[in-house]
């Protein structure tokens, strides 16, 4: 029977390597038997442009997204936080479908809303002018123009500034809002949405919708939905 999967943040980089183990085997051994495949932003920890596609690690990941979708599985993919800069290059070389934000599918017998779910966590004001600077093309123009090497600098810089400033900062402020959820599905005309970026895997009702949060990835948990026979549930790809 066909089966859609759905993970967002699985952060990865060369210097994770066990996180990748998870992920390459979750590649070759579970998601094969699907129909689908939705990856919901933030498969890498950070991505400074597809000018970066021959490095060996990211030559790693591409081959085997690709051999999945050679196999015949949907490959689907969205933009995170972290790998918004993925572009056309990177798609084609992973034989993948790039979707945008937000997106909207039927699935399990709904009108389902995809989303990576940054932009909803509208308290942090902080944030949402970052991602509004980021997201507009000139600025990815201008940043893009740069050499690789100070592209990554600046990528490490920022991510060190991010962490610090999420420590500083109350949880509350960093998750999606309610009202704000609620809005956006009413918008698209869809009662459930899934989403990713807040780490924290879960299912919350709304006033008559669903929310479905994925979980990120890491040694010991990697939470991602399944939906077969109508149903969606949480399993963990590390166990």
């Amino acid at each position: 029977m066909d089966s859609a999967l759905f993970i967002s943040d699985i952060h990865l980089s060369k210097d994770e390597g066990e996180t990748a183990g998870l992920f390459f085997d979750f590649l070759e051994m579970r998601a094969p038997s699907a129909h689908s495949l939705y990856i919901l932003g933030d498969l890498f920890d950070a991505w400074a442009g597809d000018d970066d596609l021959s490095d060996p690690f990211n030559e790693q990941v591409i081959a085997a997204l690709r051999r999945l979708s050679d196999s015949g599985v949907a490959l689907s993919i969205m933009h995170g936080n972290r790998d918004f800069l993925m572009g056309q290059r990177f798609f084609e070389a992973a034989g993948a479908i790039f979707i945008p934000d937000p997106h909207v599918i039927e699935i399990c017998g709904k009108k389902t809303l995809l989303t990576h779910g940054d932009a909803l966590c509208i308290a942090d004001t902080e944030y949402q002018s970052f991602r509004k600077m980021v997201r507009q093309p000139s600025w990815q123009s201008e940043f893009l123009a740069m050499p690789l090497s100070r592209r990554k600098e600046i990528i490490s810089g920022l991510r060190a500034q991010s962490e610090q400033m999420k420590r500083e900062k109350e949880g509350e402020i960093m998750d999606v809002d309610s009202a704000a959820a609620e809005s956006l599905l009413k918008e698209c005309g869809c009662s459930r949405m899934i989403h990713g970026h807040t780490h924290k895997p879960g299912r919350h009702e709304l006033s008559g919708a669903e929310r479905w949060v994925t979980g990120d990835w890491h040694p010991g948990r990697a939470i991602f939905l399944i939906c077969e026979a109508g149903e969606i549930s949480f399993l963990d790809a590390s166990k």
